[in-house]
């Protein structure tokens, strides 16, 4: 149903063009605003379809298919998201490769598909996140979103044990370098930049933990739980995050 939905509102020509743009972007702001993602999506996407240059609402509706995408149980329906992220992105890319919304959605869009890609289609996403996410960077330093990315990329790959590595290396080609340093040096830049961000703190506080950090990685949590929801997913990270408070305390 959900790729069926997709090829349509990606695919087709939109015949409701007396639909007027700001009460769209309205009701689809108030729908994301009230945790309402899935139904926000659908009337972002008919904005693409009244102005399909319309290169913020492209990376929006790319980023919220990775969410979405995110909590699918379904590998098939998880797999329709992300490839609609990456068509997004694309379109967006296309538009302006100099967009750094653009090109951090694309790296977030191509991780998603990576956990679902095996041998050397993995390697080669595996080296074009880390290029989307710098290149953000480096349009706009302040994109916390790429430092995240970056962070995350770093923790992952840094993670890899050494039969992991050598297998990879074996079969799919060299391992980028990547550390539990750099992950935390780019956690903190996003924390730096946008200290609201309620992912970077789970994720920076289990790279802590994971660098015999305890008690840093305890007071990030702690640091976390009373800020506000800004995005659905907020309120499961919290849960985790709890979850990790009682087990390492």
């Amino acid at each position: 149903m959900i790729r069926f939905l997709l090829c349509i509102l990606l695919f087709l020509p939109f015949k409701n063009y007396a639909q007027d743009f700001n009460k769209l972007l309205k009701e689809a702001e108030q729908l994301e605003s009230a945790f309402r993602e899935s139904e926000a999506f659908l009337k972002y996407a008919e904005i693409v379809h009244l102005q399909p240059s319309n290169i913020a609402v492209l990376c929006k509706c790319s980023e919220l298919c990775t969410y979405i995408g995110g909590r699918e149980k379904d590998k098939a329906k998880k797999a329709d998201y992300f490839k609609a992220a990456k068509t997004y992105a694309t379109a967006a890319l296309k538009l302006n490769p100099n967009s750094t919304e653009a090109n951090v959605v694309m790296a977030m869009a191509i991780g998603r598909l990576t956990l679902l890609a095996s041998g050397k289609d993995k390697i080669a996403s595996v080296n074009d996140i880390k290029a989307y996410a710098e290149k953000a960077i480096r349009l706009d330093p302040a994109n916390f979103k790429a430092y995240h990315v970056l962070g995350k990329w770093n923790y992952e790959i840094s993670n890899l044990n050494f039969l992991e590595r050598t297998l990879a290396k074996l079969f799919y080609g060299d391992v980028p370098k990547a550390s539990l340093q750099d992950a935390i040096m780019n956690y903190e830049k996003a924390r730096a930049i946008n200290p609201g961000y309620i992912l970077n703190y789970l994720e920076l506080a289990k790279a802590y933990y994971r660098n015999d950090e305890k008690k840093k990685a305890i007071a990030l949590l702690t640091l976390m739980m009373p800020l506000p929801n800004h995005v659905f997913d907020d309120t499961r990270i919290k849960v985790e995050g709890n979850r990790f408070l009682k087990e390492w305390k």
